[in-house]
């Protein structure tokens, strides 16, 4: 039996007994085996006695010298190399070899495709060298690469590049240097042959940035969007947040094989390929948008994680959550601000919330981790941004800005803590945070309830608001939290009633601090309809008895784009749980005229941007549905869900066609405006596909064959095979055909496959492991079958008979030995058995026992495994 991982706690951190101020590396590079020579300058910080414990995985030691001499004194541990009775001052040299070639776990140094790259967040430079890989170790690394020059044409690694130079036998070296100090997790080393797409970008100081894009061998052709996205990025964050980018070059290298979507490395940015490569042919609108929002994403990262890093591991949303806030505002200052809104919800709403309700709920700041690997969460990113912009609301722009600046001026070049920002933010604006912080500190989804009274003598209207936060895996006692409540009142011709009180304006952003606050306000001249939550200002549930005038209302008058969306998702809310209960029952299902006619209003309202109806006509997802439920029934959702789009398409078949006519484009722009029009015209296509089925075939049919770009190409398919049209067969196997050689287009017909609701679409799932495009060793390939199917079909993957729970048993257990990262992230759905009826969770249960009793189960998959069954 393995020993069993330990837990590491938030309350248990000391600062090192050593710091590394300086490492110089040099690195053979070679597939089978590469030789890392590491050269470090320590200094001890400890007690006299303290030994200097290095963390190492997988690595073979040459040599160890210290000052020159051997060094005997040292031991080798499980995962350590421990040195003892070191003087105080040393130059440490250590030798070690390495094999990036059977490296399947992708961390550390490993080959992808032809090349050799780096992961090293969280703790993958530890596959590289021994080392005090923590984030709070920061030193200048220099870095020589030498290598083959013909299998390994360019050397990359962070910094600026200092020297370079021929070897005898066809080898060629270069030698890099950052000035600045950085953890090891950012450290970035790429060898290989590429295309490469070169460009300028001149700071607002003057200063000229070489920009390097760096692609595998004929994809040249798709690299120009994501250099424009930089571009884009880094003049941003000069105009919103005053901040210059600070080396003389920025590079990005797109790899095939990578467990994350893109990582920050100071000046070297690798990136799953999925996040660069865009030609009209090939990638959707939404990839378009998706490789602006991660390429500024690792951009941002450059000062708020890079230049300022975290203490420790537990502190990952320091940078991670206020990172995604500025790529959210970024999408948003660029593009659609509603639209954008919109997309950040529906991920809290279908699976943040999913995962505050689950066996790994925690915090944005954890206090407990057994595998750092699993708090890459949709807490600690999305949650942790909704909380950056809860401060945001609170603050404002101006005094936002000026806690970003003291930040950075109290904290560049170290490694900070969540409470240093909030601090910097508290002291900037001289607004009292100290309730606030118990965001970073408590777990779970709030539920805030709302009762309203109005008083036409006095015209008064009160407002009585609640909230509570159920108890988590983690934590069982709770305590009310200050959230931010941003409401707005209407009349009954859509104008706006002002907030007051004693005479007063009052602000409409409301602070719920207590259990429960009262609010009245005066001088309501008629009974108002509410808006409630705009802009969904706190990361949290709400409980309102809506009336379906009110939300129609809504729908039509709301002031703000992101309200009258979510008007629409309330109205689909109380007839979702309305014809869940009826399914259960056996009953048929019903949706009334009204609702049908809201959504027509909004189809045919000509002040609506397109972009926006096509949100509103998007039902929520399954997942999305799930939320509203303790016990969740994924048959009843899956025929409900269809039941609705059918009713709907039946409704409005006369208006989406007319619509689906009248938006064609003549050509393909990556442009807002046409992204909307194309979006709202394949919203229409997706409800005629669920009509009548010989005109849904031919239209289908002709926009897939018609199409001159994949988002249209892809909107017909994905009608088709929602809809199970005829044509769906003959389609698939012609995109196959056209596609097959090109891993990351043929991700979205795996995607497709994965999620269709045919009853042998598991049968379908397990052939397509021996598809020609399909390969276990690329993450992208098994996200894109496996993991979309367990997490995204969930009436399948929930089969009564248990039949999808034992498919993730063989798969998990394939990708345990193969890949933890993956595995942990795929195994999600499984953890989540208490969601579920008795026999479900029976199943569930087996399941991740057998699991459990796996001989060399990783730690990954252990700590969600044991949380779940406990």
């Amino acid at each position: 039996m393995t020993q069993q991982p330990q837990a590491k706690y938030r309350h248990d951190y000391r600062a090192p007994d050593y710091q590394i101020s300086d490492i110089d590396l040099t690195f053979e590079l070679d597939a089978a085996s590469t030789r890392v020579t590491a050269v470090s300058q320590i200094t001890r910080q400890g007690a006299a006695d303290a030994p200097l414990r290095l963390d190492g995985e997988d690595l073979t030691l040459v040599s160890l010298e210290v000052n020159d001499a051997p060094w005997q004194d040292y031991r080798l541990d499980e995962g350590a190399l421990v040195l003892e009775n070191l003087p105080e001052r040393f130059t440490l040299r250590i030798v070690n070899d390495i094999s990036p070639a059977t490296n399947t776990a992708l961390e550390g140094l490993y080959q992808s495709g032809d090349a050799l790259c780096t992961q090293c967040e969280a703790e993958g430079f530890r596959h590289i060298t021994w080392y005090l890989d923590r984030p709070d170790v920061l030193a200048r690394f220099t870095t020589k690469l030498i290598a083959d020059k013909t299998r390994y044409p360019y050397l990359l690694a962070n910094g600026n590049r200092i020297a370079q130079g021929e070897l005898d036998n066809g080898q060629h070296w270069v030698q890099w240097e950052d000035p600045f100090p950085k953890p090891c997790y950012l450290f970035a080393l790429v060898a290989g042959d590429f295309d490469v797409l070169r460009d300028n970008f001149v700071t607002r100081s003057g200063r000229d940035v070489a920009l390097e894009l760096y692609v595998d061998r004929g994809n040249l052709d798709r690299a120009s969007w994501a250099m424009t996205s930089l571009k884009n990025s880094m003049k941003w964050d000069e105009d919103r947040f005053g901040l210059e980018y600070d080396l003389d070059i920025y590079m990005i290298v797109a790899v095939d094989f990578f467990n994350m979507g893109a990582m920050e490395n100071k000046g070297l940015n690798v990136f799953n390929s999925k996040f660069v490569l865009a030609r009209a042919q090939t990638a959707t609108d939404k990839d378009y948008l998706d490789i602006e929002r991660v390429i500024g994403h690792e951009y941002f990262h450059n000062w708020t994680g890079n230049r300022v890093t975290c203490r420790d591991w537990f502190q990952l949303s320091l940078k991670e959550g206020l990172t995604v806030f500025r790529d959210q505002e970024f999408s948003s200052d660029l593009g659609s601000r509603a639209v954008n809104r919109i997309n950040n919800v529906r991920t809290m709403r279908g699976m943040q919330f999913a995962e505050d309700a689950s066996p790994m709920a925690h915090p944005i700041r954890p206090d407990m981790v057994i595998e750092m690997n699993n708090f890459y969460t949709l807490t600690v990113y999305e949650k942790g941004s909704e909380v950056i912009r809860m401060l945001h609301t609170l603050l404002g722009e101006a005094n936002f800005q000026k806690g970003m600046q003291l930040y950075f001026e109290r904290h560049d070049g170290s490694a900070a803590t969540c409470d240093d920002f909030v601090q910097a933010m508290e002291d900037a604006s001289n607004v009292d945070l100290s309730h606030f912080r118990r965001w970073y500190s408590q777990s779970g989804t709030p539920v805030v309830s709302v009762r309203d009274d109005y008083n036409p003598e006095t015209e008064q209207y009160t407002l009585t608001i609640s909230q509570h936060t159920p108890p988590t895996a983690d934590q069982a006692e709770k305590l009310p939290l200050h959230i931010p409540f941003d409401i707005e009142l209407y009349d009954n011709e859509g104008k706006v009633i002002p907030l007051q009180k004693g005479g007063h304006p009052v602000h409409n952003v409301l602070n719920l601090t207590q259990a429960e606050q009262t609010f009245v306000f005066d001088n309501v001249y008629f009974q108002p309809v509410p808006s409630l939550l705009r802009e969904f200002s706190a990361p949290v549930k709400l409980e309102y008895k809506w009336s379906d005038q009110q939300l129609t209302f809504l729908m039509r008058h709301a002031r703000n784009d992101f309200s009258r969306w979510d008007a629409a998702q309330s109205l689909l809310t109380t007839y979702i749980k309305l014809n869940v209960a009826r399914h259960q029952q056996g009953l048929p299902l019903s949706l009334p005229l009204h609702v049908a006619d809201a959504f027509r209003a909004i189809l045919l309202d000509d002040q609506l941007s397109p972009a926006l109806k096509a949100e509103i006509l998007t039902l929520p997802s399954a997942n999305e549905m799930a939320e509203l439920f303790q016990i969740i029934d994924p048959v009843a959702i899956a025929a409900v869900r269809e039941a609705l789009t059918r009713t709907l398409a039946k409704e409005l078949a006369d208006e989406c066609l007319a619509v689906y006519n009248a938006t064609k484009l003549d050509e393909y722009r990556v442009d807002h405006a046409d992204i909307g029009q194309r979006a709202l015209r394949n919203t229409c296509l997706r409800y005629l596909a669920f009509g009548d089925a010989q005109l849904a075939d031919k239209l289908v049919t002709t926009q897939y064959q018609e199409a001159d770009n994949m988002t249209d190409a892809m909107a017909a398919l994905s009608a088709a095979v929602a809809a199970q049209l005829p044509c769906r067969e003959a389609l698939l196997a012609e995109y196959d055909e056209q596609w097959h050689k090109d891993g990351l287009v043929m991700d979205k017909w795996f995607v497709l496959q994965a999620t269709s609701p045919a009853t042998d679409v598991l049968n379908t799932v397990r052939g397509l492991l021996n598809h020609r495009s399909f390969t276990f060793g690329n993450p992208n390939r098994v996200r894109a079958l496996i993991g979309t199917f367990a997490s995204s079909n969930p009436a399948a993957f929930h089969a009564e008979d248990g039949s999808g729970y034992q498919f993730m048993v063989e798969m998990l257990s394939e990708l345990n030995s193969r890949n933890p990262q993956v595995a942990s992230r795929l195994i999600e759905p499984l953890i989540r058995l208490k969601r579920y009826d008795e026999k479900r969770q029976a199943l569930m249960r087996n399941a991740l026992e057998q699991l459990k009793a796996l001989p060399n189960l990783s730690g990954d998959l252990y700590e969600k495994i044991s949380k779940a069954l406990a």
